[in-house]
């Protein structure tokens, strides 16, 4: 049975689509319709989810404190963990950035920004030989780093 404060599957799916323009925007300097566009969702959606990001004539604000449900790479596989703000949702980005380049190239040095560092409770994963294992076992995903909502049953 579902409490009356929580979000349904579809208003989660909806904020984190919100949540991407407005990451969009702030990324490529795009307007709130062609970010909106480009994710597929109404403007006048993205101002009810996100009004107090939005100012005038649409343009966003620099940063935020809004809560993101993201995954992050454990020993486990990818957990999803509640992430407070963009600027540690942009850690984040640019952690998974780094893991990408190390898997992809050999390339440790990227990684080293991120020893000893946590993200939403979350140790961040540096050790060059344990993210190589998860990568061959499958356990690793670098394409989405926005955790999907559960549907209720």
């Amino acid at each position: 049975m579902r409490n009356g404060k929580d979000k349904s599957y579809e208003q989660k799916k909806t904020y984190n689509r919100a949540l991407h323009v407005l990451a969009r925007m702030r990324r490529t300097g795009e307007s709130l319709t062609a970010a909106a566009r480009e994710e597929h969702i109404d403007p006048r959606t993205v101002r009810k989810y996100l009004k107090t990001e939005l100012r005038r004539r649409g343009k966003p604000t620099k940063v935020d404190r809004r809560k993101r449900d993201m995954l992050v790479p454990t020993t486990l596989g990818n957990a999803p963990v509640t992430v407070k703000g963009s600027k540690q949702a942009s850690d984040l980005g640019k952690y998974m950035s780094a893991v990408g380049k190390y898997l992809r190239t050999g390339d440790v040095e990227g990684l080293g920004k991120f020893e000893g560092k946590s993200i939403g409770g979350q140790a961040l994963i540096t050790d060059p030989d344990l993210l190589s294992s998860l990568a061959q076992a499958g356990a690793l995903t670098l394409d989405e780093i926005y955790a999907i909502p559960e549907a209720s049953s």
